[in-house]
C-alpha cells in the first residue's frame, strides 16, 4: 500500500511519540519511531525517511547534535520540536539546517501542516532522470547552483549540503538577479506562505547561505542585504 511519505519520529517520551505516530498514520504516512540518537541512527540506516521529525530535548545527545549529524550526512526534510520558549533553540536549530520547527504543545494538525510543507519542497525536486539532460550551473558567489541535480557545489565540484529551503532560496534568488526581494516575496516564491516563521527565520537561513557561498561572509558581495528592503542577489564576475 502506498504512503504519503516516511516520517521518523525521534522523542524520547513514549506517550507522544506514540500519539503522533498515530495521528500522521491515520493520515496516510508510513511513520517510524526512535527514542533517541543510537535509535535514529539505526532506522535512518533501514530505511532512509523524508522527514525527521526530531525533539530537541533529548537525554544524551541532543536533538540539535542528531540534527547537524543527519544534514551533513543525508538529504531528509528535518523539523525540531521546541519548547514554547526555547528561542534560542529555534533559532540554532535553523542555523545546524532543520526546514522548519514546531513548538510544544503543539496541535497535530499544524504538525501535520509542517510535514506537508517540507514534504511538498522535497517532492518538488527534479526527477533523478533529468540528471540526464545538461545540468544548468549558476554561479552563485564562489559556489554554482546545479538547478537539475538540486545540489550547490563549490569550484572543485564538491557537493556542499543544504536544506530543501536553502537551495528554495538560491533558486529563488538566481531566477531574480539584480532585483531587490522583501521577505514577504521570498516566502510566497518559495511556497512558504503557509509557513509563518518568525522574524529572523529567513534572515537567518541568508546569513547560513552567505556562509557556504560568499568569499568574505562577513561583507557579502553574492547575496545583499538592502537597509530597510530585503536582499538581493549580484552575480559575482567569473
Amino acid at each position: 500500500m502506498s504512503s504519503n511519505g516516511r516520517v521518523l519520529i525521534v522523542e524520547d517520551d513514549r506517550e507522544i511519540r506514540e500519539m503522533v505516530a498515530e495521528y500522521l498514520g491515520d493520515k496516510g504516512y508510513e511513520v517510524h519511531q526512535a527514542e533517541g540518537g543510537s535509535d535514529m541512527r539505526a532506522a535512518v540506516e533501514r530505511e532512509l525517511p523524508d522527514v525527521v521529525l526530531l525533539d530537541i530535548r533529548l537525554p544524551g545527545e541532543d536533538g540539535l547534535t542528531l540534527a547537524r549529524y543527519l544534514r551533513e550526512r543525508y538529504d531528509v526534510g528535518i523539523i525540531m520540536v521546541t519548547g514554547s520558549g526555547d528561542v534560542v533553540d529555534r533559532v540554532v536549530g535553523l542555523e545546524v539546517g532543520a526546514d522548519d520547527y514546531v513548538t510544544k504543545p503543539f496541535d497535530p494538525r499544524e504538525l501535520l501542516a509542517r510535514v506537508k510543507s517540507v514534504m511538498r519542497r522535497l517532492q518538488s525536486r527534479p526527477a533523478a532522470a533529468a540528471a540526464n539532460a545538461a545540468p544548468a550551473r549558476v554561479p552563485v558567489g564562489r559556489c554554482f547552483l546545479d538547478v537539475a541535480a538540486h545540489r550547490l557545489l563549490d569550484v572543485s565540484g564538491q557537493e556542499v549540503p543544504i536544506t530543501s529551503m536553502e537551495y528554495e532560496l538560491l533558486k529563488v534568488f538566481t531566477e531574480h538577479p539584480r532585483k531587490v526581494l522583501t521577505r514577504d516575496q521570498i516566502l510566497t516564491m518559495t511556497r512558504n506562505r503557509e509557513w509563518e516563521p518568525f522574524d529572523r527565520s529567513i534572515d537567518i537561513r541568508i546569513a547560513r547561505l552567505r556562509r557556504k557561498v560568499e568569499p568574505n561572509p562577513e561583507e557579502p558581495q553574492a547575496i545583499r542585504t538592502v537597509r530597510g528592503a530585503g536582499y538581493m542577489f549580484v552575480p559575482l564576475a567569473s
